[in-house]
């Protein structure tokens, strides 16, 4: 993986992950709250998709340091 696109993927990783933390607090959120004690699909997925992003932003950066 080119550190480009490792890059990307950490910018692309932190920004879902603060679109993730909105969603999380917000108003249809805390409704679904509760009624199902847990909070919304599209924050969920949010959180989840930013975190496997920028672990993988992460790695490739760790990986594209090291000569083959």
């Amino acid at each position: 993986m080119t550190k480009a696109i490792s890059i990307a993927l950490i910018v692309g990783g932190i920004v879902l992950l603060y679109f993730g933390g909105q969603a999380f607090n917000s108003v249809s959120s805390d409704v679904s709250r509760v009624f199902t004690g847990s909070p919304t699909n599209k924050a969920i997925l949010l959180l989840v998709g930013g975190v496997a992003a920028t672990i993988a932003g992460l790695t490739g950066m760790a990986l594209s340091g090291r000569k083959r």
